[in-house]
């Protein structure tokens, strides 16, 4: 049992979320007194987030189910920079027309998982651009820099990794850690907001902000992070052969992110369970106890669960019933991707390939010859295949046992 007072703190314990907190004892304390306001900054640098991200995310939905107020921090600001925690090259300036469209994609994924209200404890959005933007660079360097010195800002994992690899550092990527700090300081004064939470990765920047808005303010911060996520074989999370799992529709199809969590690895049920649904510890516990083949039911329920929440239950419902179509009765469920092939017909690489199955014909020949394409269940085995449909009639077409598609005319 949790040895935490606070309902916020024996929570994130219980689900998995915790790996390192600044003051647990004081954080604890003033967590079972009063409301406490919390944030987690994500930078726009995309139209969507994706699973990695979803672990902070779950702090902030976490943060809110104990009976306290989460603050959704877009760096509109510090993406304009970059932070370089974790890169290895210098990232890519975005336009601020791109910035303005990522977040405005973003809101929806957050407008699921949080409640946005006017209440104590309702969510708020707010971009670091509204006061990163109107700072004067002399002023700021007076109010802020005399608090950072280089001596220890070279000591950082973001800073050391990058040039004990003798990899660039840009000046103002060297800034990002400064302006980081400075948002705690400004959401401690405009917020009242006491805790920065974030991935165990940012432990640093976090520190970095408690300590600043002690030296200018002389006020008690506290920072939680949560331990990196990686899958059972050792795989960063949200990482896969065809790319991100995408957390909006637009980047990525519900079925596929339905499937993304039906595929995780049996060591993983559980974990993902507890970090990334709402349900009770006592359900986890016996659907991870589940053996053998019945281990695929707590995935199904694992999936079902994540994609609702992130998606809609409509998207997780839509999701479910074409899998079992699709796996279980050798149909073909409404929400697999189509293509259609025109009058002319298409080759079989050709049509792999145009739906991102394959990278190239070549590879799409490769898979013919391994015996992992099918049409209707049956094995293709000639390459130059051409795919003909008549009239309304559809075909299914599979690569392997994951990757299913509707052919049509």
């Amino acid at each position: 049992m949790s040895e935490y007072k606070s309902d916020l703190l024996r929570l994130l314990d219980e689900r998995g979320h915790l790996h390192q907190v600044t003051d647990a004892g004081a954080l604890d304390a003033l967590a079972a007194k009063q409301v406490v306001t919390g944030y987690v900054g994500f930078d726009p640098t995309a139209p969507s987030l994706h699973v990695g991200n979803l672990a902070s995310i779950m702090l902030l939905r976490r943060l809110q189910q104990a009976g306290h107020r989460p603050i959704v921090i877009m760096g509109g600001g510090t993406a304009k920079i970059g932070d370089p925690s974790g890169k290895t090259d210098v990232r890519k300036m975005l336009t601020e027309q791109s910035l303005a469209a990522n977040i405005a994609s973003i809101h929806d994924t957050f407008a699921r998982i949080l409640r946005f209200d006017d209440s104590e404890t309702g969510a708020l959005l707010i971009n670091n651009d509204d006061w990163l933007a109107k700072l004067d660079y002399v002023p700021f360097l007076r109010e802020v820099g005399p608090h950072f010195t280089v001596n220890r800002m070279l000591t950082f994992d973001s800073v050391k990794l990058r040039l004990d690899r003798e990899q660039p550092l840009t000046f103002i990527e060297f800034n990002y850690m400064i302006l980081q700090a400075y948002d705690f300081v400004v959401l401690a004064r405009e917020h009242d907001c006491q805790l920065q939470l974030g991935g165990s990765d940012q432990w640093g920047n976090i520190v970095n902000g408690i300590e600043l808005a002690r030296r200018m303010d002389g006020r008690e911060l506290y920072g939680v992070t949560a331990p990196l996520i990686t899958t059972a074989d050792g795989a960063k999370m949200g990482k896969t052969a065809d790319g991100a799992v995408w957390l909006n529709e637009a980047q990525l199809p519900a079925y596929d992110f339905w499937q993304y969590w039906r595929n995780a690895d049996d060591r993983d049920v559980g974990r993902f369970l507890r970090l990334f649904t709402d349900l009770p510890l006592d359900e986890i516990a016996r659907l991870e106890a589940l053996d053998g083949a019945e281990i695929n039911q707590a995935k199904i329920v694992l999936a079902n669960e994540v994609t609702a929440m992130v998606r809609g239950k409509e998207a997780a419902k839509s999701a479910d019933a074409t899998a079992a179509q699709t796996f279980a009765g050798g149909g073909a469920g409404e929400d697999l991707p189509s293509q259609a092939v025109g009058a002319d017909g298409m080759r079989i690489g050709a049509l792999l390939t145009a739906l991102g199955f394959t990278a190239s014909n070549g590879e799409a020949k490769r898979k013919i010859a391994e015996g992992a394409v099918r049409l209707d269940g049956v094995a293709v085995a000639d390459p130059g295949l051409l795919v003909e449909v008549s009239g309304g009639a559809e075909i299914k077409l599979s690569l392997g046992k994951k990757k299913h598609a509707i052919i049509t005319r």
